[in-house]
């Protein structure tokens, strides 16, 4: 039976959570980030850099012995809360837990330096939209070469290498430049899609695809829970202090006891939400009853973030719907998260198959 779980954050998870915040404060403001999405580049790759390179958060998730920091899941949430607060378009959760969790799996010692050095992005090749554990498109193996189109990659436009998975069971490493990105329309602009497409491609050999990529989207979607967190807690905090500065009838806003009563309980919806994601963060880490609770917090976790980018953007009012004010992004992020590693409504399932309560 597992015991219970350690919810609260320790001193250097929160000495972590500071100095990621303040780097983000210097690469990521709302200004800077509105004028990315407008760009031909929307990721920042200097944020990145200091991301990856000057704080060494690319290899939290990798064992020191290979080139990583040795640290949990529980750490690489904190990180990801704080790039939910920034939006921040950087190719964390692809590179630094997807990709390397099935590299991982795989145990390629070469690789997993690479990306945990940050000299290196990778990226799995499998749609944001898959769930754990349903099925994967995969490419041809023909004559040792890859040929097909894989879509809905997301963060393909920067990587390095492809960790793409092919009809003969294997997953196989490939230089980005021997594909073709063609990138594709996306709601969530700090988070760009992308088509892969191979043709007579050369891939090495990394491992089996089958329990890689399933380990790869478990871990995505139970910490894509903590970035969902970050997103509500920023909208949450925003829009409590737009409240008590905007005026109406000479008074605050946030005074009405409507208004009061809709922020009580979308805080209460956040506070459970942290629950869930700091429970699945735990259960990655030490790999008890991890199934269960990645399928609770994703269950949970996007439509609490969505109502909370909602309410935001109709509180804000005439400015929220502006280009130029940032709660655009953050409603974009949500609802992008909100289909990415499976709905809410394929966990809700998934949970249902687990405790064994199936629908009559």
């Amino acid at each position: 039976m597992r015991k219970a779980p350690d919810l609260l954050y320790s001193e250097e998870e929160e000495a972590l959570r500071a100095a990621v915040r303040d780097l983000l404060a210097d690469h990521c403001d709302a200004p800077g980030v509105i004028a990315r999405t407008e760009s031909d580049a929307p990721h920042d790759l200097a944020a990145w850099k200091a991301l990856a390179d000057g704080m060494g958060l690319a290899g939290l998730l990798v064992p020191e012995a290979q080139g990583g920091q040795g640290a949990t899941h529980r750490e690489v949430a904190v990180v990801l809360e704080e790039l939910g607060r920034a939006v921040a378009p950087v190719p964390y959760l692809a590179g630094a837990v997807v990709a390397t969790e099935a590299l991982l799996e795989c145990g390629d010692e070469e690789l997993l330096g690479r990306l945990a050095s940050g000299r290196a992005i990778g990226v799995l090749a499998v749609g944001l939209h898959r769930a754990p554990g349903t099925a994967f498109p995969a490419v041809r193996l023909e004559s040792a070469a890859l040929h097909g189109e894989l879509t809905g990659i997301a963060d393909a436009a920067v990587a390095d290498v492809l960790l793409v998975p092919a009809e003969d069971g294997g997953l196989y490493a490939v230089e980005a430049d021997d594909a073709t990105v063609t990138p594709q329309v996306s709601l969530d602009l700090t988070r760009p899609l992308a088509t892969v497409t191979l043709d007579g491609a050369r891939g090495r050999r990394l491992g089996d695809a089958q329990p890689a990529v399933r380990r790869a989207l478990r871990a995505g979607a139970g910490l894509l829970a903590s970035e969902q967190l970050g997103v509500a807690e920023w909208t949450l905090t925003q829009t409590v202090r737009y409240l008590k500065e905007r005026k109406q009838f000479n008074r605050p806003v946030g005074g009405f006891q409507a208004l009061k009563h809709r922020l009580a309980q979308l805080w209460l919806e956040v506070a459970s939400l942290r629950a869930a994601a700091r429970n699945a963060a735990d259960a990655l880490a030490t790999g008890e009853d991890t199934d269960l609770a990645v399928a609770v917090a994703q269950a949970y976790a996007s439509p609490v973030a969505v109502h909370a980018a909602e309410e935001a953007l109709q509180l804000h009012a005439g400015i929220g719907m502006t280009w130029e004010h940032p709660v655009h992004l953050y409603l974009k992020r949500a609802k992008a998260d909100s289909i990415a590693y499976g709905t809410a409504g394929a966990h809700r399932g998934a949970v249902a198959e687990l405790v064994d309560l199936r629908a009559p």
